[in-house]
Order: structure tokens, then sequence, then C-alpha cells
């Protein structure tokens, strides 16, 4: 890997979203660093980067641990390349009622879906700053918007990264940093779907569902937007969604 050579990294890339967000940028020349707690778990999708052409390193990383995500980023700059882009994708799904809400729940929830953004995105920023360029996308859901019965805890969490979304847009666009946060709003392709919501899941073959690649392929429209037309909130969802 020549250290000239941009680097993305993705925060929660897993088999899905995260996973054809990574290979996106790869196949536009990134390398592509792709982090979750246990890393041995990213080596089919470091595989697939590199059959298909492109670079790719894993990392085991809680992002929930401070040392951790600083000590990430720093290895990325010094061993891979400049951060060029920092995709956080962590969920924490989870639906409880809310007197089944405990509170390791709800601070768990809100430690993988709120806490670990803002430690991803203040490295991400303090990395790019310097540069004066780079691009930080927050990946959100329907909660972000829109608090739904049992989701207490998730909705408060992503409720809160929207929140730090909004912030670091105001404090960081003006630095030449482009700050974007997604409302992925509709169930994804994706084995779960699949085998927990297999009425959804057959939507699919009508475009009801949301395609990975497709919403990868939004992420990377971002990336590329010039500096006078930059979005910050962009909405996903299928045609046949309601909202």
């Amino acid at each position: 890997m020549s250290a000239a050579r941009p680097a993305v990294l993705v925060v929660g890339a897993g088999d899905a979203t995260g996973g054809a967000i990574a290979r996106r940028f790869a196949r536009e020349g990134h390398v592509a660093c792709v982090a979750r707690r246990r890393a041995e778990r990213l080596e089919p999708l470091v595989r697939r980067i590199e059959s298909e052409g492109g670079a790719a390193r894993a990392f085991g990383c809680d992002a929930r641990e401070e040392d951790e995500v600083v000590a990430m980023v720093e290895t990325i700059e010094a061993e891979v390349g400049p951060l060029e882009a920092v995709v956080f994708n962590i969920g924490g799904n989870v639906r409880f009622d809310i007197t089944e809400t405990t509170a390791r729940v709800y601070h768990k929830v809100w430690q993988m879906s709120a806490f670990a953004g803002f430690l991803t995105g203040r490295e991400a920023a303090r990395a790019m700053r310097p540069r004066g360029r780079g691009t930080i996308i927050f990946t959100g859901a329907t909660a972000s918007v829109r608090g739904g019965a049992g989701f207490a805890a998730f909705s408060g969490a992503k409720f809160a990264l929207r929140s730090l979304a909004q912030s670091m847009a105001r404090e960081l666009g003006p630095e030449g940093i482009h700050v974007a946060h997604t409302v992925i709003d509709g169930a994804i392709d994706t084995d779960f779907i699949r085998d927990n919501f297999p009425e959804r899941y057959a939507l699919r073959d009508r475009a009801g569902i949301l395609d990975p690649e497709h919403i990868a392929d939004a992420y990377w429209q971002l990336h590329c937007q010039p500096r006078d037309a930059w979005t910050h909130e962009l909405d996903l969802r299928p045609w046949l969604e309601q909202f």
C-alpha cells in the first residue's frame, strides 16, 4: 500500500451496507480500512475487495473505547494513507417496551450508536482539519427523526448522532470538511431481513427494499460533491416506503 493513496475508514463494516460502502470506495482507488470489534470477521470482505482489484486493511476496534479509536486513526494516517473519507455505520437497532428497557440496554445502545460516533467523528476531524478537506458521513435511520414505540433507546441514540452531525457540519464545513448525515428509511437487503421479515423481504423483487450497493453509490456521490453544492442530510427510501 502506498502512503500516497487516499484512505477511507468504514466503522461498522458488516456484510451489507458497510461492506458495500468500503467496496465502492475501493473501486475508486481508495484503500478501504474496515473496522469492527473482531477483525477476523472482516476477512471475507477484505478478500472480496482484493479480488475486485482493490486494497483493504482490517482493524479490530471497539469504537466505544477512546484509546482504540485514537490508535486506529493514527495507524491509518501513519501506515496506510491520508483519510479522505470516514463513514460511521454502527447500528444498534433493538426493540424493548419502555418498562422493559434496562439502564444497561439504554446505555449500551447509546454507546454504540452515539458515543462511538462522537469518537469516530472527532478523530476524523483531527486527521482532516490540517489538510482542509475530507468527508465524514454518519449513517442514521428513521429513528433519527422520529421516535417509534419500543425504540426509546435506539431513537435517543440516533437523535444524538444526528445532532452531532449537525454541530460538526457547522463547525467543520467552513474549514473544507464535508459532514453529512443519511437517513436510511426502510428495510435493507440483508440476511437478517430475509430470515426475520420474509413478507418485507418479498418486496425485494419489486425494488421495495434498499439495495446496499445503491446506498454505497449515494455515499460515494456525497463524497464527490463540489463544495458549492454540499448535501448535509440525505434520506434514502424505497419507492414503496410510507413516510
